[in-house]
């Protein structure tokens, strides 16, 4: 099997937000980005569960991330005991595995390391179900979930062709994007018992939080030579923007008309 197309259809059922800039990335950094999603994806999908108890994920999130550290680039297997929860994960959680495998010998390793530690952290806060009191709790979630995550992406961009960018604007980047993904979660969350939100905040509260993080994120683009990582960052930085304009006006979400519109001004741009 075709392990690289196989992945890519696997991108394009679970996000509607990055598999267009992935799919324009050139070859072994296009390996890399899939690689990283696909497993960040494979972990979050245990994490926002909608039926496992939080003592389960937690569980099988330090399982996985156990077994991602054992990688030695020879025969390597990264798929823990699911046991009795099999049935219930999704097919990019159960084929972590594969996924692992998908980024070139050279940054695989780096990308092992941050799910490692990212599902880790999310074992952590399934815990303590993902209670947020204060703006320290909100900055200490965003980092893990996503500023991790900005961290990574300037690796695989110094990795690819030594682009350097500055590393606090990359948690910026993360953390502003993830933050647009809470304020659109926000009822769906509460639903499950689940609130980001410091207490006392209103939506203007974490939409102004939302603005500060994506001013680092648009520094963080706009430092980016041209090249694939700034035709990467462009495409989430603008969706996000759009969302959090949206989401002002009372408005639930983007459309999809919305969205393919903001992506045709940044591929035209």
């Amino acid at each position: 099997m075709n392990w690289h197309y196989d992945a890519l259809e696997v991108l394009k059922q679970t996000s509607r937000t990055f598999y267009i800039p992935i799919v324009q990335l050139p070859g072994n950094l296009q390996e890399a980005v899939t690689s990283a999603y696909l497993c960040m994806r494979a972990i979050d999908e245990i994490e926002d569960h909608p039926s496992l108890e939080n003592a389960t994920k937690a569980h099988l999130l330090r399982s996985l991330s156990l077994h991602l550290q054992t990688g030695t680039g020879d025969n390597d297997h990264f798929t823990p005991d699911w046991g009795d929860c099999y049935d219930d994960l999704p097919e990019v959680t159960l084929r972590v595995n594969d996924w692992a495998k998908l980024a070139p010998d050279s940054i695989a390793p780096r990308i092992w390391d941050a799910t490692a530690a990212m599902a880790d952290r999310m074992a952590i806060w399934a815990e303590r179900n993902w209670t947020v009191n204060t703006v320290a709790d909100l900055d200490s979630y965003t980092f893990s979930v996503a500023g991790a995550v900005g961290l990574l992406l300037s690796d695989l961009w110094a990795w690819y062709d030594n682009t350097q960018t500055n590393r606090m604007d990359a948690i910026g980047f993360g953390r502003g994007l993830q933050t647009v993904n809470i304020l659109r979660n926000h009822r769906e969350d509460k639903a499950r018992g689940v609130d980001f939100f410091p207490d006392g905040w209103t939506a203007s509260q974490m939409q102004a939080y939302a603005r500060h993080n994506l001013e680092f994120a648009e520094r963080y683009t706009q430092s980016l030579p041209k090249g694939p990582a700034l035709d990467f960052c462009r495409i989430p930085l603008v969706l996000a923007q759009g969302t959090l304009k949206t989401l002002a006006l009372g408005k639930p979400k983007l459309s999809r008309d919305d969205v393919m519109q903001l992506i045709g001004q940044v591929s035209n741009g």
